[in-house]
C-alpha cells in the first residue's frame, strides 16, 4: 500500500505498527485455538496472504484486519467480496508453491478482526469460513 502522497509518514508508520501488532496477536490467538501456523505474510505478484494455518486437516487462509476505532465500521467489514475472491486465488497459488502435502486439503477462509482502542485491551473476533 502506498500512502506516501496523501498521508503523512508518521500515520503510515502507525498504521503499519498497528497492523503488525494485530497479526502477531492473531497468530497467538490462532495457536491458542489449536491451529498450526504454516506461513505468514506470504507474497506473490498477485497479493499477500496474512496467515496460512492448518486446522484439523483443513488449510486455513486467514485475513487479519486491525483497527483502533469502529469509526468506519468493524475491522472485518473491510473484507469485501473482491478481497475474498483474491484470497481464493492466492490460496491456489500458495498451494502450488508450497509443500505438495498441502495440495489435497480442503481450504477455508477465515477473518480475524481485531479492535485495539488506545489504552484499552484488544478485542478479537474470529470469523470462520467467511466465503
Amino acid at each position: 500500500m502506498n500512502f506516501s502522497t496523501t498521508v503523512p509518514r508518521t500515520q503510515v508508520r502507525a498504521a503499519r505498527a498497528l497492523g503488525d501488532y494485530g497479526e502477531r496477536l492473531a497468530v497467538r490467538y490462532l495457536c491458542d485455538q489449536g491451529l498450526t501456523i504454516l506461513d505468514r505474510n506470504w507474497r506473490c505478484v498477485r497479493g499477500e496472504i496474512d496467515i496460512v494455518a492448518l486446522d484439523e486437516g483443513c488449510l486455513v487462509i486467514v485475513e487479519v484486519k486491525t483497527r483502533s476505532t469502529e469509526r468506519f465500521g468493524a475491522p472485518f467489514e473491510a473484507v469485501t467480496r473482491l478481497k475474498l475472491a483474491r484470497l481464493r486465488q492466492l490460496s491456489a497459488l500458495w498451494r502450488k508453491a508450497a509443500d505438495p502435502r498441502w495440495g489435497g486439503l480442503p481450504v477455508r477462509i477465515d477473518v480475524v478482526s481485531i479492535l485495539k482502542p488506545r489504552h484499552r485491551p484488544a478485542h478479537i473476533e474470529h470469523l470462520r469460513g467467511v466465503e
